[in-house]
């Protein structure tokens, strides 16, 4: 239930109600019990996370997970390729010169 922030139009009195949402709004003040009572238009509140183990990452959305995975996978397989293509450029080690034959 949210709390509504309440100021009276006579004497200037203000305060907050802890209310439901469907409740009536008050119309009288508390103080002068004059009908001049506004409701009016507050920030509101964001949910708060109190303790440990609560972080953003957690809840992320499926589209960004997924995407996330295909961006893993692309640059897995561009390492990948980069590593085979390493490897080709670089002469055998193990490959032996042929010796060129003497011509007399």
């Amino acid at each position: 239930m949210p709390t509504y922030d309440y100021l009276c139009g006579n004497c200037g009195h203000k305060f907050e109600q802890f209310q439901s949402m469907t409740a009536k709004l008050l119309r009288k003040c508390p103080e002068c019990k004059k009908m001049q009572l506004k409701r009016l238009i507050g920030a509101g509140s964001g949910v708060i996370f109190k303790g440990s183990g609560f972080y953003e990452t957690d809840y992320r959305s499926k589209d960004y997970k997924d995407a996330q995975k295909k961006e893993k996978e692309k640059r897995e397989k561009k390492d990948t390729k980069a590593k085979d293509e390493t490897k080709k450029s670089k002469p055998d080690k193990k490959a032996k010169s042929t010796p060129k034959p003497n011509s007399k």
